[in-house]
């Protein structure tokens, strides 16, 4: 468990397009010192304001193409930064949005800036604490495994925010 990833730099010549440090950062979230992934987590909230991004369609195509490109980007990645990089937040995006659609699939209703919320901590509970198979896949120190983590702690995040959601609870 890591809550706090420190950005290293294991090959100084290594020399990453400006695709993949712009995407795999998303544009530059992941340079942010200290708790990037929770930032980056946050980017992902953003783009729920967006008129038809909460559509599940939408969001399933966004996270194909981003995990692709995620798996990508965070391989260039690693050349320079070594084993999942803090400065790629990418993976923490596309989790957010599979904790999202997860949530949607399940609650089959709308959601509320309160349930956005629920999933934000969810996802970020889950992410940081890394229950299995999120752990193999963040040991295996591959892009994939970069992604898949964070791919795991969605659905569980998702799954949770429902089940916190089934109980009716709501301060507001």
């Amino acid at each position: 468990m890591r809550i706090i990833k420190y950005k290293k730099v294991v090959d100084a010549d290594a020399k990453p397009d400006m695709f993949s440090i712009l995407f795999s950062s998303c544009f530059y979230i992941g340079y942010i010192p200290k708790a990037s992934g929770t930032f980056g987590s946050l980017f992902a909230l953003g783009f729920l304001f967006i008129n038809g991004f909460q559509n599940p369609t939408v969001l399933l195509i966004s996270i194909i193409v981003c995990f692709i490109l995620g798996i990508y980007t965070s391989k260039v990645m690693m050349k320079k930064f070594g084993d999942d990089p803090s400065v790629v937040v990418i993976d923490e995006v596309v989790g957010m949005w599979i904790t999202i659609l997860v949530f949607l699939l399940l609650s089959m209703g709308d959601l509320s800036l309160f349930y956005m919320m629920v999933c934000f901590f969810c996802f970020r509970f889950f992410d940081i604490f890394k229950l299995q198979p999120a752990k193999y896949f963040d040991n295996r120190n591959t892009s994939y495994g970069v992604m898949m983590d964070d791919v795991v702690a969605g659905i569980y995040g998702g799954i949770a925010a429902y089940l916190i959601s089934i109980t009716k609870f709501n301060p507001f």
